[in-house]
């Protein structure tokens, strides 16, 4: 094993991996619907994610009562190392903002994913907090969405995520890895990575791409 628990591989994964390997290894595996739609993008395009996925369901509201209904619940019931991911509602408001971003990071949780907006832009920027979104917008949830549940199996754009799956984000967007598969994908996402830098090398060294092919069966 290249590590001894789940923080330790959560880790490696942020230091050597990326979504496009990733991506790579479940295509060969036969997982081809694993990636979030490309508009979820990154607030700060220099973001590294990898984390379990702690799954929000949003809906539309048209009522005041309980404002945000089950957020809060959601939002302090987060763990070290989670994302809260989140989908439902219509893009009409925002999300996700400051201050979840400030609880969040209190619980331990590494990052969110929306689909949807978030605003306080530039405070969650200023405090670093790995952010994945549709964009920027001021609109407020309170009076037209609410959490209706959570920690339950979702659908964005039908990716399939279940609660603990590894969410891994980047430039080039976000994808999910299932816990079933989590082993495999990494050992070999990291096998692959570590031989395209020899390729690169070879490359840099003159060799050509299809001799590279050949003798690596990497480009």
């Amino acid at each position: 094993m290249l590590w001894k628990n789940d923080d330790e591989m959560l880790q490696l994964a942020r230091r050597e991996l990326f979504t496009a390997v990733v991506g790579d290894i479940m295509d060969k595996m036969g997982l081809q619907r694993q990636f979030f739609p490309p508009y979820i993008q990154p607030l700060d395009r220099g973001t590294i994610l990898f984390g379990r996925a702690m799954t929000v369901l949003e809906a539309d509201y048209y009522e005041e009562a309980k404002p945000f209904g089950l957020m809060l619940e959601a939002l302090d019931q987060l763990r070290p190392n989670e994302v809260y991911v989140c989908t439902g509602g219509s893009p009409r408001y925002a999300l996700w903002g400051e201050l979840m971003s400030t609880r969040a990071r209190q619980c331990g949780a590494v990052g969110a994913v929306l689909d949807g907006y978030v605003r306080d832009t530039r405070g969650i920027l200023d405090m670093g907090f790995p952010c994945f979104a549709r964009g920027s917008y001021a609109q407020d949830q309170a009076p037209r969405g609410k959490v209706i549940d959570f920690r339950i199996s979702i659908e964005m754009d039908a990716t399939r995520v279940d609660p603990g799956d590894v969410i891994a984000g980047d430039i080039d967007g976000v994808c999910v890895i299932p816990r079933q598969a989590e082993q495999e994908v990494f050992e070999r996402a990291l096998e692959k990575v570590r031989g395209e830098k020899v390729v690169r090398k070879a490359l840099e060294d003159g060799m050509s791409a299809r001799d590279a092919f050949e003798k690596y069966g990497i480009l």
